[in-house]
């Protein structure tokens, strides 16, 4: 146990024969339960995990290939029917450190979080070494995953180094969860919809030699469609649904002056094109509902912000005498 909680690993496996040992055997004794998800590996993954021969793991395997969220989730699944009171998620290749589980487990057993996870870039030492494109992408992928979720506060979102209570888990339908590469995002929008409070943990990342079988073309269009419905899903119940805000008054206003500013201004181009002379009046038109709309959004954007759940708000759990 950690601090009074059981603790369970939730480790998602794939083609991860060499290291998964290296994995269960580096973690801490203060885990109580492992669970090894095989999602459906073509080598010797699950033979691997058998000889290890820890009491405490639970080995589970796909027939079919799910994706790293579709093992995530079961492995939850697994976890909350042993009886774990959080559920820590770690690579099968290795690359968290167990060292740094503390730091993450401390935030939701003492400190009163629903969910911790790992931050990479912490410094601007952290980007050192890698190319710039990655870059660019993490910092992309990471605001644009802030304006869909709504946590501000959080950055490196594909980071799947996490530790979040069970009683929060149970709270969530993981059957409408992204199942594939963008379980991290998703799942950062369903808490958000739940007002879950959530931080980040600065950790420094470990990386190997494995090289990465994500295709760019089939997942950016997917994680910019999920973040896109996303967004406007969490506006939907935290805004309007559950309790009607400002927020959702400004953004839904801004965008349709903005959108009729731009209308008129395109149309007004049109017309000097063609030689017609415009009048003031047709200028303010077009500028008038620009300046409203742009306004309007800003506000609802400072007041999004302001909304981020970043304040613990759950009861720590009661450490042994």
């Amino acid at each position: 146990m950690f601090q009074g909680a059981r603790i369970a690993a939730i480790v998602p496996a794939y083609n991860e024969e060499r290291m998964i040992g290296k994995v269960i055997s580096s973690m801490p004794a203060f885990v109580d339960h492992i669970v090894i998800v095989d999602d459906c590996s073509s080598d010797g993954t699950s033979e691997a995990v058998a000889a290890q021969a820890d009491p405490r793991v639970e080995l589970i395997r796909h027939e079919t290939n799910t994706g790293v969220g579709g093992a995530i989730i079961t492995g939850h699944r697994a976890a909350m029917a042993a009886g774990a009171d959080v559920d820590v998620v770690m690579a099968g290749d290795a690359q968290m450190d167990p060292a740094h589980l503390p730091a993450l487990l401390e935030r939701v057993t003492t400190h009163g979080y629903g969910f911790a996870k790992a931050n990479r870039f912490f410094s601007p030492e952290s980007f050192r070494g890698m190319p710039r494109h990655r870059i660019f992408g993490n910092i992309a992928l990471s605001f644009m995953t802030k304006l869909a979720s709504g946590y501000w506060h959080l950055f490196d979102p594909q980071n799947g180094y996490t530790a979040i209570r069970t009683e929060v888990l149970r709270r969530i339908d993981l059957d409408r969860v992204a199942p594939r590469y963008s379980f991290e995002n998703d799942l950062l929008i369903h808490l958000n919809i739940l007002q879950v409070s959530a931080v980040d943990v600065p950790i420094p990342a470990v990386y190997g030699a494995e090289v990465s079988s994500i295709r760019l073309r089939k997942v950016v269009p997917e994680l910019v469609s999920l973040l896109t419905r996303g967004f406007w899903r969490r506006i939907w119940y935290r805004y309007v649904l559950w309790s009607f805000s400002p927020i959702a008054l400004l953004l839904i206003l801004g965008l349709a002056l903005v959108a009729f500013g731009l209308a008129v201004a395109i149309w007004v181009c049109f017309q000097i094109a063609g030689s017609v002379v415009a009048t003031a009046a047709t200028v303010m038109l077009a500028a008038l509902p620009l300046m409203l709309g742009t306004q309007m959004l800003i506000s609802a954007l400072q007041l999004d912000i302001q909304a981020s759940p970043s304040t613990p708000d759950l009861e720590p759990f009661a450490t042994e005498p």
